[in-house]
Formats: C-alpha cells, structure tokens, sequence
C-alpha cells in the first residue's frame, strides 16, 4: 500500500515553540530546545514521517524503509525474516483488508505525524490507520501477561536530553515495505522483536530519530538506523486528515466487490 503526504498534512495539539540545539551543541545550546515545566525535552509538535539519512537504501514507495547494509547477520533458522509472497491478496498486503499495519512499519509510512507531551506520557498519532501510541515517561516496567500486539507494549525514560521508548510483546507481523521494491523479499519481524527508540532534538527543524531491532529469533545481534524527524509547524493549518479504512473497504471478509 503506497501512500504520499506531500504538503498535506498535520494539526496541532499544543502551541509549538521549535528550538535550536544540537546533540553536542554546549550550554547554549541545551537551554534552547523546548522543554516541559519539569525541564525536560518537549516534543509536542507536527511532524513529518521519518526519512532516511543521506546515503542510505530508499525503496520504490513513498515509505521510509530499513537500509540491509545496517542488518546484522541472520542467525541458523532466522530465514523466516524473508517470508514469499503468496499471491494471496490478504497475507501479501494486509492492511488492504483494514489490518494494522503494525510497528516499526506504520511509522515509517509516508505521512504526519503529531506528538503530544505531558509530564506522564507522550501521545504518538500518525495519520496512516491513525495509529496511536500511550508512552509512559517515568520509567514504569513492561505490562505482564498481555495478548502479542501489532504495536506492542512500549515505556519511555530519559537519558539525559534524550527520550529511550522500548517496546517489547509483539505479534509476528511485516517490519517494513521493502516489498515494494522486491516482491521477493516480505520483511516479517518475529514475535520476540524488541525495538528501542531515541529521541533527541538536533537542531531547531529536526530530531534525531535512532530505532533498534532486537529480534533474537532472526538476527545475531541487535542492529539500528538514524532517520530525521522533520518538524512541520506549517501543516496546521491543513490538519490530520481522517483515516477510515472500513469505509473504503471493498473487500469485506476477503469478497471483493468492484474494481
């Protein structure tokens, strides 16, 4: 399912006051990012999905996709990473059957968007299925004895200036949409996937967004890419658009009906 943004996009849930900092940007630079009453980093805002760095693999979709050269080896039995596709519509795109599209992948597709911050938790909305995420902030552990997920069960603490997200319990499900760019390689993640995600403010546009795949059924060892996170402060006048699958739908149950 390709899906493009473009200039169209985004609303706001609190007013943004976009900052200049950097990782290594001193003092100065520090006290310039915006921050919460607490003094932590704020990053309530519109955004733009995360894009690659220069130089890395782009796929033939609108989407961001994993670059394999970041890929740690696959371990003895880790071929299950590289599913065929079948030919069947709903194993081979299932989010045209309305199913989740699933973390990391939903958020790698091609549109906005918003965070909004409180003390306790960060709320994550992106436009496509209008995916949302409730990330506790104060360091809570993992939920016990949960149903596998298609987001799984994130929690959030801070390092310093920077925000680490891990989530853990997931169902086995697609981690990207490389498929798009060769058909014969179906990128599925396992059900022992655990990602972690940094979030830290690089300068007054643009968060360095780092997300590391633990999959110890598929790889050896961990492994991790840096995308951008643009901030969009002018896609509020346009706002998230509404996402409503089931009224598009024409295959309900797998009958398709039309063209």
């Amino acid at each position: 399912m390709r899906t493009c943004r473009g200039i169209l996009t985004a609303t706001l849930w609190a007013a943004l006051a976009l900052p200049a900092l950097g990782q290594s940007g001193g003092a100065s630079g520090a006290s310039a990012i915006p921050r919460m009453a607490d003094g932590k980093p704020d990053f309530t805002g519109i955004f733009q999905w995360p894009t690659q760095l220069p130089g890395a693999e782009k796929g033939k979709g609108s989407a961001t996709i994993f670059d394999r050269k970041n890929f740690a080896p696959l371990k003895p039995g880790g071929e299950a990473f590289l599913e065929p596709r079948t030919g069947v519509p709903r194993h081979d795109e299932p989010r045209d059957f309305c199913m989740p599209a699933g973390f990391p992948g939903n958020m790698l597709t091609a549109n906005a968007m918003q965070f909004s911050q409180s003390k306790t938790h960060l709320t994550m909305v992106h436009e496509f299925q209008h995916m949302a995420r409730l990330i506790p902030l104060d360091g809570r552990p993992h939920r016990k004895d949960l149903e596998p997920m298609f987001y799984g069960d994130p929690v959030g603490h801070w390092e310093g200036d920077t925000l680490v997200i891990e989530t853990n319990n997931f169902r086995r499900w697609v981690l990207d949409d490389y498929y798009y760019t060769n058909p014969k390689e179906f990128r599925m993640h396992s059900d022992a996937l655990v990602t972690t995600e940094r979030l830290q403010w690089k300068d007054k546009d643009t968060i360095s967004y780092v997300l590391q795949i633990d999959d110890p059924k598929i790889f050896t060892r961990p492994w991790s890419q840096e995308f951008e996170v643009k901030a969009k402060p002018e896609w509020d006048k346009v706002g998230l658009f509404e996402y409503n699958c089931e009224e598009n739908n024409r295959c309900p149950g797998g009958k398709c009906e039309g063209n």
